[in-house]
């Protein structure tokens, strides 16, 4: 199954809420119209008769006549003799045969007889008239349709300019169910086409990957699959357990390193984060690798204390390296609607965040806080997941995304 597939058929609470709202619209102001007819497809025309042509003022020359050759003369026939009456034609059997014989031909084919005891087939019934439901784009459905957006989490300020560009051009028009899902995922695309970036690789070794997000948010696991997938494209790989609070993060990554094959630093429990952090990039430094992926533990935005605890992550890791980190991702976890725009808030102050990642896509009906997202911070998105399996967690793809949410 293809990731849209599997995309389009896990998002099914977020399609099929806005498909509800979309058709309640629609319906509650609505017409029902006879659908057009296909045209007929085009059948060439034969070409009209050409008008005779005046005859050539030159005069044709006649053909040169062929001499024929001499006949015999035909001998004059006897005068003729009275033709003997022909036998009268026995009358044909009545039981089922090969049937009469012409002489000098072959059986005569005798058509078969329809059979009176047979059924006759019944008559297919006309089919309806197929109808769909069109209203007309007016003040009142551009209201309706912002109130909808909004509710699907995809903020105010995005509602308002998704439903001005739906209706430029199509004012007093009647639109259907369908038509009004196309025009949405067109435009949700075009808000994403900009962000949709996947993440970027620089030839410094190591180039240092901070992961950061709040609790619950699929940090560690989003850790575990970017490292098997780079791992798989040939790129060597260390993970550092950041997270020194909490044992079972630990576990959970030394299981996806051992998946992967990529090794994973750990330290005490308890420890210092930040000093695991610096250690990692040492020993990552020694080993030549490509990629140090650094899990840190969830901390909420409003915890002032833990997020200048990660302030302090990153003012040790550019000790090491002053360019690093390289990259910031930020996962976030779509079932918090619009909490999420919170915590970007915060997270880009402390962390200098520089990408996306939103997880649990599969269990939420507001779906369009990604689009707020992209609409408000303008931050790349590198990847989305559906699930928990290793290709759960794909590229983003906006078109996809957006034919996906809108049910299109």
């Amino acid at each position: 199954m293809s990731f849209f597939s599997k995309l389009k058929d896990r998002l099914t609470k977020s399609s099929s809420k806005l498909e509800q709202g979309l058709e309640a619209i629609v319906e509650e102001g609505g017409v029902e119209e006879a659908l057009a007819a296909d045209p007929e497809p085009d059948v060439p025309q034969p070409d009209p008769p050409k008008a005779p042509q005046p005859a050539d003022p030159t005069p044709t020359p006649e053909p040169t006549p062929v001499p024929q050759p001499d006949l015999p003369e035909a001998p004059v026939p006897d005068t003729p003799k009275p033709t003997p009456e022909p036998d009268p034609i026995p009358a044909p059997d009545v039981t089922p045969g090969p049937g009469p014989t012409v002489p000098g031909n072959s059986p005569a084919e005798v058509p078969p007889q329809p059979d009176v005891n047979q059924p006759t087939p019944p008559t297919e019934a006309p089919q309806p008239p197929q109808t769909v439901v069109r209203r007309v784009l007016d003040d009142a459905m551009l209201e309706s349709l912002e109130e909808l957006m909004i509710a699907s989490d995809m903020g105010v300020d995005t509602a308002l300019r998704v439903s001005a560009n739906i209706a430029e051009g199509r004012l007093g028009k009647r639109l259907s169910v369908e038509e009004i899902k196309s025009f949405l995922a067109l435009e949700i695309a075009r808000i994403m086409e900009p962000v949709a970036r996947p993440l970027p690789l620089y030839p410094k070794r190591p180039q240092v990957v901070l992961v950061v997000g709040v609790n619950g948010a699929g940090k560690t696991t989003t850790i575990g699959k970017l490292a098997s997938q780079f791992r798989a494209a040939g790129k060597s790989v260390v993970i550092a357990a950041g997270d020194t609070f909490r044992a079972a993060a630990v576990e959970q990554l030394q299981v996806w390193g051992q998946r992967a094959g990529v090794p994973v630093l750990t330290a005490p429990e308890g420890s210092d984060p930040a000093s695991l952090a610096f250690d990692a990039m040492t020993k990552a430094q020694e080993d030549g690798a490509d990629l140090l992926m650094i899990d840190t533990a969830g901390r909420l935005q409003n915890r002032e204390d833990l997020m200048q605890e990660l302030a302090k992550i990153v003012r040790v890791i550019k000790k090491k390296d002053p360019d690093a980190p390289h990259n910031t991702l930020l996962v976030l976890d779509a079932t918090t609607g619009q909490n999420a725009l919170s915590q970007v808030e915060t997270f880009q102050k402390l962390a200098d965040v520089s990408g996306l990642v939103m997880t649990k896509l599969d269990g939420t009906a507001k779906g369009g806080v990604l689009v707020a997202l992209a609409d408000k911070f303008g931050l790349p998105i590198h990847a989305i997941g559906v699930g928990e399996q290793i290709d759960d967690l794909a590229p983003f793809d906006p078109e996809d995304f957006a034919k996906a949410l809108t049910g299109a």
